[in-house]
């Protein structure tokens, strides 16, 4: 049975649509739909329930050595305070999830895992510990709620003072009117933003807090729609999408987070390099390609799309493709089987969006 979010009664009561994602109940949209609630983050500010995402603490005088050896990047280097993009592989190099790491301190660490992951990551990550650390599934005890926008940072700071300067750093005991929260400065929108994690019996009094204090913002509740549409132009990868057991995160463009110089679990795979790589496409034909269509070059199949959507921010057609590395040509049109129908496309280089950094505080 799917479970409901901590926010669940709100999104309800915002008449939120529901519907089944990851073993959870979570709105796809409101009232407003996925275009105005797309539009809404990228000029001023909206607010997901993100509750559904899984947490891991990993404790111990070794737990460094251990996510060095379970995960692709290299956390040697970081501070208390800041955060890592990391992923974990198979022995054969291909993605069982891609995760954020906190750094609390030496010893203690977060690990934010992804909704449909939880219990495989979990136990993954147990078969192949070492040594003297603890690792704990807290995902029943942290709700998290996502603000995104270039007005964020507005927002938040009527709030508190004690917000993180930099992207992918987080401050610990936040207090929020009363409510006591990490904050975290990440997204998976391509806006700057916040992600927070609070006790989820204090979830519903900061969804309402939020959305009270960003009035002047124009603040609105949005869906999984418009989380998708977003990060889907911002060129993020999706597990299941752009990242699966059968997809290696070099084949996904991810080759900055896959560090070589040290020992981990799928690195002699990832010293190969691949045959296929993440490509951007705009399509030219009226149509929209989703994920699994098949991606022909004069009349050659060449590769496969692993999501697709209409822009609201381009006003067009794109999409995400693997395809094979000896058949990318930016001067080509290839042809995207949707359905049966053959739409012309053309390579565009990712992100297809990317916000101006004078936006960026």
């Amino acid at each position: 049975m799917d479970q409901k979010t901590p926010l669940y009664q709100q999104h309800l009561v915002s008449k939120g649509k529901i519907v089944p994602f990851a073993g959870f109940l979570l709105p796809v949209q409101y009232e407003s739909g996925i275009i105005f609630e797309h539009k809404l983050v990228r000029e001023h500010v909206g607010l997901f329930d993100v509750s559904h995402m899984g947490e891991f603490t990993l404790k111990g005088p070794k737990a460094l050595a251990n996510l060095n050896y379970l995960l692709s990047n290299d956390h040697t280097n970081m501070v208390s305070g800041q955060i890592r993009y990391s992923i974990l592989c198979y022995e054969n190099g291909t993605t069982i999830d891609d995760l954020l790491v906190y750094k609390k301190a030496d010893d203690d660490y977060l690990l934010v895992v992804n909704a449909s992951n939880i219990q495989k990551d979990y136990d993954w990550i147990k078969d192949h510990l070492f040594d003297d650390v603890c690792l704990k599934n807290i995902s029943d005890q942290v709700a998290q709620i996502a603000i995104q926008g270039p007005k964020a940072l507005q927002v938040i700071t009527k709030l508190t003072a004690n917000i993180p300067v930099k992207n992918y750093s987080f401050k610990e005991d936040v207090d929020l009117s009363g409510i006591n929260c990490l904050l975290s400065r990440t997204g998976y929108t391509g806006e700057d933003g916040f992600e927070i994690y609070c006790d989820p019996k204090d979830a519903e009094k900061l969804w309402c807090l939020l959305l009270e204090t960003g009035t002047d913002e124009g603040i609105r509740p949005c869906g999984l729609g418009a989380r998708d549409t977003l990060r889907l132009e911002a060129a993020m990868p999706l597990y299941g999408h752009e990242l699966s057991d059968q997809i290696t995160p070099l084949e996904s463009n991810l080759k900055y987070f896959v560090k070589t110089d040290k020992n981990f679990i799928g690195k002699d795979a990832l010293m190969i390099e691949p045959k296929r790589q993440r490509v951007g496409f705009v399509l030219q034909d009226r149509g929209i390609a989703r994920e699994n269509c098949d991606v022909y070059l004069g009349g050659e199949l060449v590769g496969q799309t692993t999501s697709g959507t209409f822009s609201p921010t381009l006003e067009q057609a794109i999409a995400m493709a693997l395809l094979d590395k000896d058949k990318i040509d930016p001067d080509k049109i290839y042809e995207i089987d949707v359905r049966g129908r053959k739409l012309k496309a053309k390579l565009t280089p990712l992100p297809f969006y990317k916000r101006k950094k004078e936006e960026i505080k």
